[in-house]
């Protein structure tokens, strides 16, 4: 299976200057510990981060210092993230016929995650991460009044890894390009073009690093991890 990790976060709501997957926590830059995540994992064959060219040098510093034992190339972004995994998509290997799309952000992410997400694609499905809503969701108009209560049932909050065929993937990225479709993910253009895409169930620590709570809740995640002997993935 062949990995793209989308490594072009930006710092807004973290109130960082920069690139968020360059912060430290516990220790390590978010990228290094994403990574880690997936070398750890031995169904994943080649990795590509995605980025932009100012943190270039940086992402490199990383991979080195992870001493990959397989693949890891560095793509240059685009202007968005649908345009970043349009480009990540072009650099595959010839042989890539399966892909997971995972955001650099959620660097909790479990190798049995990345493992079970690698195994649906192989079983031609096209799959994400993703976990129930627990909270009571309200819809609101522009004044901030509610209007509605869906039933959160149905309600599942999307994540990643996300898993596709790669040539399914490709031209959907190429429909909508040709559509002006702007889309936050990448099981939206499935869903746009009425092609089935399942959940798979994530771990509650799955989460995205956006705002500076999180960071603290990863260190403590990693800890807890450590404290139990899982702190750092260990490579297949």
């Amino acid at each position: 299976m062949h990995l793209l990790i989308a490594a072009a976060g930006s710092g807004r709501r973290m109130g960082a200057p920069g690139n968020k997957l360059l912060l430290q926590v516990a220790g390590r830059p978010v990228l290094a510990w994403t990574l880690d995540a997936a070398l750890a994992c031995a169904a994943i064959r080649w990795i590509g981060i995605v980025g932009q060219a100012v943190d270039a040098e940086e992402v490199a510093a990383i991979i080195e210092a992870a001493r990959p034992d397989r693949p890891v190339q560095w793509i240059l972004g685009g202007n968005s993230r649908q345009e970043s995994v349009s480009r990540g998509l072009e650099a595959l290997p010839a042989e890539a016929s399966g892909v997971l799309i995972h955001d650099g952000a959620r660097c909790l992410v479990e190798p049995e995650l990345l493992a079970r997400c690698a195994a649906a694609v192989e079983q031609g499905l096209a799959v994400i991460a993703a976990s129930p809503v627990t909270d009571t969701i309200k819809q609101v108009d522009g004044s901030g009044a509610i209007f509605a209560t869906p039933e959160r049932s149905g309600l599942w909050a999307a994540q990643t890894p996300q898993g596709f065929a790669v040539t399914a993937l490709r031209q959907a990225h190429a429909r909508a390009a040709a559509e002006g479709w702007s889309v936050t993910d990448d099981a939206a253009l499935f869903e746009r073009l009425g092609w089935p895409v399942q959940v798979l169930e994530a771990p509650a620590a799955n989460i995205k690093l956006t705002t500076p709570f999180d960071l603290t809740v990863a260190a403590a995640v990693l800890a807890a991890r450590a404290g139990t002997g899982h702190g750092q993935p260990s490579r297949p």
